[in-house]
């Protein structure tokens, strides 16, 4: 099979398994009594992501091979994700948010190093194969999307959304995706002679001196500022656009019985903007890349606190359109960076570490902060048979949306590298 197909349906795999439960796991959270807790689960994704991607990556680049390990990691996923399911469905209304979050928590803390593991599966490929990782890789990750939003639309139209079948959906994906890494391209481990080593390169932590240089360190404290923002629409967008159900005005619209085909937007957008980050890359760099998606972010949030399912839907759309310039441009954008920027014989741990600081600590503090912010300005409440979180939404969304104009302004006066 041509390598790049064998690439696409692995990113497809990868992120359908994301996209069955990410924006609509908050709205059923929220039916299950668990609103005020949705912070805590999204944040689950940022806490493993601070340790388990690093150990992952320099396993990969040590002692086991990176698509071997992808697919092993997949495998753990997956059946946790069923015994999710499965304890949604027996325990309902009643379920206990310690034995639900667990059970979510360790499916998690296998599945976040995929993110940088698949990264690193591909890039070798591409490499070995003689092909260019900024001209090639983009238009093959995109179908990463499109299985992300394949997901979505397949969890909302078959009434998923608001329970736990979205759980079961993503650990059948996963089991498919262990099952196909056996014919993924093989990766390279990094072997060497043991002696004359310090502990940190035994260790396999070199990645982290990467902070020795004034530019990288720049570049993943930045990364960890705005990944802050990445996983507050995924969790909360749904919920809020559900929440305008309780208002007789828009109960009926579109948006509100189909928030997850709405937001899905979101990713059509992505699967567009993907395709520009070559041209954008060698054109503007990764600085001006970067600063574009802060302010992105800064239209998203926006929007999102301006707009309504009804006659101000349009400022949903157009936040959606912009979510696709503000995830790309500094993820994938971010990811090529640190590839082009590290030795081969840390890759994985840098992309390990990339992701560290993005969806590990700047997501965990970043879902966290704002529960804590819809919390103080929210409230759930109890309409016929569903549940809605009513309140001041649009301070919410304004708050955030000063956050990411705060970090970009920041990012053009500290942040100057040389063209990547």
């Amino acid at each position: 099979m041509n390598l790049k197909i064998r690439l696409i349906i692995m990113n497809f795999l990868e992120f359908a398994v994301w996209g069955s439960y990410l924006t609509s796991m908050g709205r059923y959270l929220g039916n299950i009594g668990m609103s005020t807790q949705i912070g805590w689960f999204y944040s689950m994704q940022g806490i493993v992501a601070i340790f388990m991607p690093a150990i992952i990556g320099i396993i990969a680049d040590r002692w086991i091979q990176a698509q071997r390990l992808l697919g092993f990691c997949h495998l753990i996923a997956g059946l946790f994700m069923f015994a999710t399911a499965w304890y949604g469905f027996t325990a309902g209304t009643h379920s206990q948010f310690s034995i639900f979050f667990s059970l979510y928590g360790v499916s998690m803390a296998f599945y976040m190093p995929t993110l940088a593991l698949y990264n690193s599966v591909a890039y070798n490929a591409l490499t070995n194969a003689g092909m260019d990782t900024v001209k090639d890789y983009p238009p093959i990750r995109v179908f990463g999307t499109i299985g992300f939003i394949c997901a979505m639309w397949f969890v909302d139209l078959m009434g998923f959304q608001a329970n736990q079948n979205q759980f079961a959906t993503s650990g059948v994906l996963s089991i498919m995706l262990f099952i196909y890494s056996f014919s993924l391209p093989q990766c390279k481990i990094i072997k060497g002679s043991r002696k004359n080593k310090d502990i940190i390169e035994a260790l396999g932590l070199k990645a982290f001196q990467l902070f020795k240089q004034k530019k990288m360190a720049i570049f993943f404290i930045f990364s960890g500022l705005l990944g802050v923002s990445l996983q507050i629409t995924n969790g909360f967008a749904n919920p809020y656009i559900s929440s305008f159900g309780a208002i007789q005005e828009y109960a009926g619209t579109f948006g509100v019985r189909h928030a997850n085909i709405l937001i899905s937007l979101s990713q059509v957008s992505e699967t567009c903007c993907i395709l520009l980050i070559p041209f954008f890359m060698k054109r503007y760099g990764i600085k001006n890349v970067m600063l574009i998606a802060m302010f992105a972010w800064v239209l998203r949030f926006g929007l999102f606190g301006v707009g309504n399912p009804g006659n101000g839907v349009w400022m949903f759309v157009l936040s959606m359109i912009v979510y696709g310039v503000a995830f790309d441009f500094f993820n994938v954008s971010g990811s090529l960076f640190v590839d082009k920027s590290t030795d081969e014989s840390i890759r994985s741990s840098a992309q390990g570490l990339f992701l560290l600081m993005t969806n590990g600590i700047g997501a965990t503090v970043g879902t966290l902060a704002a529960q804590a912010i819809i919390n103080h300005y929210t409230h759930p409440t109890h309409i016929g048979d569903n549940f809605y979180t009513v309140g001041n939404w649009q301070a919410c969304w304004l708050i955030f949306a000063g956050y990411a104009l705060v970090i970009g302004i920041a990012f053009a006066l500290i942040f100057r590298p040389k063209k990547v």
